[in-house]
């Protein structure tokens, strides 16, 4: 089949490009778990019925011309060739279906790039597990726009016509200052005086200024080494009880004090007494740059077979957890990496790290600009993002849908990414390792849940109060 349309070579967006790159080249891993039994033909026909299968980016090859420069070249769709079906047990020795699929993921995440002989993804069914395996190329989008595609071709469990709801509608709207007032001018002078702060760390951490080493820190090549992947499990309400404590704090709060809490409790267990109180463990998070994030939307604009905010439009912020000792209180893990965030959203660093990519490809080549993104990775300690999924069950293809994850392809020199997703009331984190370095991520994810566990009391007493 082919795609609808017709048009001549199209340039990858630089930071398409980027995601192409020997030493960033990056594959996004879906897992959905369903309730029935997977109907193969029917899986195929949805496929090619939805945006996955009407999508410019989906039915194209990558080409380089004679200078070396990719574009994405029309092409006709073989489904058969994109769908992997696996009837057996991808783990005989696992009886657990998720602890399987994580398995096999895990291999996936190493050993298995797509070919470029086709459009570049895949989907894997897992017949004998009831699950369904994404494959995504980084260069055709981001979190956002892939998740957005996804939903595009699922509908509501209560409503089998309607399309899923990603963001609740906001009842309210802040006040805004005038901008001549004093407020708005002392927001506009932190803000500057916090990018410049921001930006200027970005540039130092780019180049040479790195992470002290732990148990859990990467090392040269370890993007080739064989992986783990565990899953952290949240409820959402458990979550939303631990904001009530600290006023306006978000999820995203909550998230990075669980991360700050859970590292540093599996320190404790693999170092005792070997780290120093306060020790910095830089993250690397992904903020998405569209100015309405709202996924329901963009899902409307692909559906409408609009491109106007498809593709990898998202900016970085290097986001610090530090390292206590157990038995501090809990939600001063909370409380800091509160402060850090309002001071990240306060700053444009997310903005001017997508413009400064955007700059030395421009100046200096896409080569240059994949080593600046890999000397980042080099000197920092993990990799982490947060996506908003759906907020009530939702069905592909007809089959109800009771888990959604992602995680990525291994990253150059880091051991350890995390990525979460929200999916009906609940929160999963994929959490990706390399095996010789961090053995034990089932036990890492203990951490997190602990650390969750413990907010949520802590909260609950000073809610009371």
């Amino acid at each position: 089949m082919a795609c609808p349309g017709t048009f001549s070579d199209e340039p990858l967006s630089p930071a398409g490009r980027l995601f192409l790159q020997q030493k960033t080249d990056v594959v996004i891993h879906c897992i959905a778990r369903t309730k029935n039994p997977i109907d193969v033909d029917g899986a195929k026909a949805t496929i090619m019925s939805s945006p996955m299968g009407q999508h410019p980016r989906f039915c194209s090859l990558l080409v380089r011309d004679d200078n070396g420069f990719e574009h994405w070249r029309k092409t006709r769709l073989d489904v058969d060739r994109h769908v992997i079906v696996v009837k057996h047990r991808v783990n005989e020795d696992e009886e657990d279906d998720e602890v399987a699929v994580n398995l096999y993921v895990a291999d996936l995440s190493v050993s298995s790039p797509l070919s470029t002989d086709k459009p570049l993804w895949e989907v894997h069914l897992l017949t004998a597990h009831k699950h369904v395996v994404f494959r995504i190329h980084h260069s055709l989008g981001d979190g956002i726009s892939l998740m957005s595609m996804l939903m595009a071709s699922c509908r509501k469990v209560s409503d089998p016509d309607a399309l899923p709801m990603m963001v609740p509608e906001k009842t309210t709207e802040k006040k805004r200052d005038s901008p001549w007032s004093f407020g708005s001018m002392w927001g506009f002078l932190k803000m500057a005086w916090l990018t410049f702060v921001f930006v200027l760390e970005f540039l130092l951490r780019s180049l040479f200024v790195s992470d002290r080493k732990t148990a859990v820190s990467g090392g040269d090549g370890v993007e080739l080494w064989p992986r783990k992947l565990a899953t952290a499990k949240f409820l959402l309400d458990d979550m939303k009880e631990v904001k009530k404590a600290i006023p306006d704090t978000t999820i995203n709060d909550v998230l990075f004090g669980i991360v700050s809490c859970g590292l540093s409790r599996y320190l404790d267990h693999r170092t005792p007494n070997a780290l120093h109180e306060g020790l910095r463990m830089t993250g690397v998070a992904m903020v998405n740059l569209r100015a309405k994030p709202g996924l329901q939307e963009i899902s409307k604009l692909m559906k409408d077979n609009s491109e106007t905010r498809w593709g990898n439009k998202f900016g970085v912020i290097l986001l610090p957890v530090f390292y206590h000792k157990s038995g501090n209180d809990p939600l001063e893990y909370l409380k800091r990496a509160k402060v850090m965030v309002d001071r990240k959203k306060q700053s444009l660093e997310a903005y001017f790290s997508y413009r400064i990519g955007d700059l030395i490809v421009s100046l200096l080549g896409i080569k240059y600009a994949s080593l600046i993104n890999y000397r980042l990775l080099c000197n920092t300690t993990f990799t982490i993002s947060n996506l908003i999924g759906p907020l009530e069950d939702i069905t592909l293809s007809g089959n109800p849908i009771s888990s959604i994850k992602v995680s990525t392809s291994s990253l150059p020199q880091q051991a350890l990414t995390m990525h979460m997703v929200s999916y009906a009331g609940k929160a999963e984190m994929q959490i990706l390792v390399a095996k010789d370095i961090i053995p034990d991520p089932e036990f890492l994810a203990k951490c997190f849940e602990d650390a969750l566990l413990e907010m949520k009391v802590a909260a609950m007493e000073a809610n009371k109060a």
